[in-house]
């Protein structure tokens, strides 16, 4: 069976196209031979959404979709059979049909400071008071912020001048982790893909997830998220800011996540948490993700999150 990978990342575009193999493997044992499938995808490369293409006006606020729409018209008429995003791209409610069938193990979600080369050396609380290629090319710029897992993935680690730690600035919700999206119905590719699954980033995720959607935020709404899985305790910290940071509320919660490992005896792969299906992970794990996203959201808006959040959308709106 050949299926069809198609990647949000901006690159050249090619395609491969190769057959199905498999191999065998014994595991060191002689006596125990066993056969595993390789599965070798046709794997069709693209940068052709809007936010991609669009890179000389900022991206509004609360506009959603703006790097998923074509990638998921290609799997609604099955010219793909899987879409790999950045997950911090993916709203919290997807079209109807599709589902998020995997998020892999997540990178160093926060944002990292890259900065010009007359300031190297430098971090941000020093530097004198005045994206990558247009900061080399222009002295407009001191520096750039940004993600630090999509500059591992470019190679660019090394002109990382500082990592901003979560009590210096929180990140964007899924920011740093994969999520692969199929058709929610094609349970053969969702049971193929559903082994990509880390559960702690599919708890944490689930959580933040939540949480921007009970704030009824798009991707690119000034909300920011810290998640952390210690001691089968489940903590996150969200926080809403105005657009010039002057007003923003910040709070944490927690959850405990003891039967992480507990998988459900009656899997139902027709269940989504926002967006989401891992039937395979705890169902009360991810349950109690969710209510923590819910209840942290829940919590802010109490204090005045929706307000801050109206403003910051009309300002932008009148721009």
């Amino acid at each position: 069976m050949a299926s069809a990978l198609c990647c949000t990342f901006t690159t050249q575009c090619k395609r491969v196209c190769l057959s199905c193999q498999s191999t065998q493997y014994n595991g060191g044992y002689p006596n125990n031979l066993v056969r595993v499938p390789v599965i070798i995808l046709e794997c069709l490369l693209s940068n052709a959404s809007v936010g991609n293409h669009c890179l000389i006006v900022s991206l509004q606020i609360g506009e959603k979709s703006l790097f998923t729409k074509e990638l998921e018209n290609a799997l609604e008429r099955n010219e793909v059979d899987l879409v790999v995003h950045s997950l911090k791209d993916l709203p919290t409610t997807l079209p109807p049909g599709f589902t998020i069938g995997a998020v892999l193990k997540r990178e160093n979600p926060f944002d990292a400071v890259v900065l010009h080369p007359k300031n190297a050396g430098k971090t941000l609380d020093t530097l004198p008071e005045n994206r990558y290629s247009k900061l080399d090319e222009k002295d407009d710029f001191a520096a750039i912020i940004l993600a630090a897992a999509g500059l591992k993935r470019m190679g660019w680690e090394s002109r990382i001048s500082q990592i901003l730690s979560p009590d210096d600035c929180m990140y964007a919700v899924g920011q740093g982790a994969l999520a692969v999206e199929v058709r929610a119905r094609d349970t053969d590719i969702l049971e193929m893909v559903s082994v990509l699954h880390d559960s702690d980033t599919v708890l944490r995720c689930i959580a933040e997830r939540a949480f921007l959607r009970h704030l009824e935020g798009g991707c690119s709404v000034p909300v920011a998220v810290y998640t952390e899985v210690k001691d089968s305790q489940l903590y996150l910290t969200g926080a809403v800011y105005s657009l010039d940071g002057s007003d923003s509320l910040k709070e944490t919660m927690q959850t405990g996540i003891t039967d992480l490992n507990k998988i459900q005896e009656e899997v139902d792969e027709r269940v989504q948490r926002v967006g989401v299906t891992a039937s395979k992970i705890s169902g009360p794990a991810q349950d109690g993700a969710e209510r923590l996203g819910i209840d942290l959201a829940n919590l802010l808006l109490s204090k005045g999150a929706k307000e801050i959040l109206t403003v910051a959308r009309q300002l932008n709106d009148a721009r």
